[in-house]
């Protein structure tokens, strides 16, 4: 049955456009100033560099191909409130998501990392 709901949920996701997610699980009804181009770049496989401010909205452009991808998606983050942020905020719009870091107990990280080999989750930070 678990497969079953990621072959749906697989399915949805890549008849969805990257606005349509936008709408539909970031709750927003337009991308800011370069976000498109950025995620259609990476879409396309390109290498792609983005250099924007603090609230520019750079989570967006990593997390939307994450959803159209297949597969996992690995975020590395030098700040540990800041992983825990952007994973809440996932949670929140039933994106599966994770984080790894060193304040976690062995259990905790055994039992991410059992998510992740069982293909539970689409970003891992």
């Amino acid at each position: 049955m678990a497969a079953s709901s990621r072959s749906s949920v697989s399915i949805i996701t890549i008849n969805m456009t990257p606005l349509h997610i936008l709408k539909e699980k970031f709750g927003y009804s337009s991308f800011r100033l370069e976000q498109e181009a950025i995620i259609n770049s990476v879409l396309q496989k390109k290498d792609t560099f983005a250099l924007m401010p603090t609230g520019g909205g750079k989570s967006l452009c990593y997390q939307i191909p994450a959803l159209v991808f297949d597969g996992l998606t690995v975020v590395i983050s030098p700040l540990i409130a800041l992983m825990k942020d952007q994973v809440d905020a996932l949670r929140v719009n039933g994106i599966a998501a994770a984080f790894l870091n060193s304040t976690q107990s062995y259990q905790e990280q055994n039992e991410i990392l059992k998510k992740v080999q069982a293909k539970e989750l689409k970003l891992l930070y």
